[in-house]
């Protein structure tokens, strides 16, 4: 009987392993052999050391961190009080809840093209700016940094508001009552009460949104200046691969992102063991 169960289970994990492997596991063990590797499969560092040696490559680390960073706080301040508050249910909750998310079936591509047909010169917004008499010219709302930390904010906030909804929903309601009759008020039962259960949901979004900030590619170029200002490190690594055919290099470049997402996610999670006291307690009751 035990044979049996144990076979049992590998057959239900094994479609999973496959896609894992032949998805996941095959083609980074692949671009982590080219990235450490010459043209002729020689074993080299010279890959990381020429990205690091040229500031035109390297800065581009620094110009994805200062979109990626603030892009990802954002999305994580405005979805916290937001589902806070509809952590009980409200009315209209599911088309509201439609309306957030609505931004996820879009695409980064077409959410591109939205916002250049909306907030660029000539867009709708500029106009009606310019027709209110609020500004007397077109704002600079495209092509440049602002353009990508906008389109980043629009594309996260829907992945971080339902991951935070999510887990607050899972905390039980009567922490919150038995907070309330010891005479805890509304911010001590938020802060002192919720929030701790809270933060491993919060630092979860905030590493997953991150990782998707930091991959920034459509926006970077539709929305902002590709060759300047947003030149961001996957932009680098296109650029490698696609441009000057170096699959090595393009590689070493893709593999440096990882690192410097790993890293990322290890400094949340290490303020986190800091911050965070208790277990969720399961159930609504």
């Amino acid at each position: 009987m035990g044979r049996r169960n144990t076979l049992t289970i590998i057959l239900f994990l094994l479609p999973a392993f496959v896609y894992l492997t032949f998805l996941f596991v095959y083609p980074f063990l692949y671009g982590l052999n080219l990235s450490l590797t010459d043209e002729r499969g020689n074993f080299t560092l010279n890959n990381f050391i020429r990205f690091f040696s040229d500031p035109w490559d390297a800065n581009t680390i620094w110009i994805t961190l200062k979109i990626a960073i603030p892009a990802t706080l954002l999305s994580i301040l405005i979805a916290i009080p937001l589902a806070y508050y509809m952590r009980h249910g409200i009315k209209g909750e599911k088309f509201i809840t439609m309306l957030l998310i609505l931004p996820i079936t879009l695409g980064s591509v077409f959410i591109a093209e939205g916002m250049l047909t909306y907030m660029g010169p000539n867009g709708w917004l500029n106009r009606l700016l310019i027709f209110l008499k609020i500004t007397d010219k077109p704002l600079k709302l495209t092509h440049n940094y602002l353009g990508v930390l906008i389109a980043l904010i629009i594309q996260g906030f829907p992945f971080v508001f339902l991951m935070l909804l999510g887990y607050i929903s899972g905390i039980d309601p009567n922490l919150e009552k038995a907070a309330s009759v010891l005479g805890a008020n509304r911010w001590q039962i938020f802060w002192k009460v919720m929030f701790p259960l809270w933060l491993p949901g919060i630092t979860m979004a905030m590493s997953l949104n991150f990782v998707m900030n930091f991959t920034v590619f459509p926006s970077a170029v539709l929305l902002g200046q590709p060759s300047g200002p947003t030149r961001v490190i996957s932009i680098s690594a296109f650029q490698w691969a696609f441009e000057k055919f170096n699959f090595h290099m393009s590689s070493a470049v893709a593999i440096i992102m990882g690192i410097v997402e790993l890293i990322f996610i290890l400094i949340v999670m290490f303020i986190r063991q800091g911050l965070y006291r208790g277990s969720t307690v399961a159930g609504k009751g």
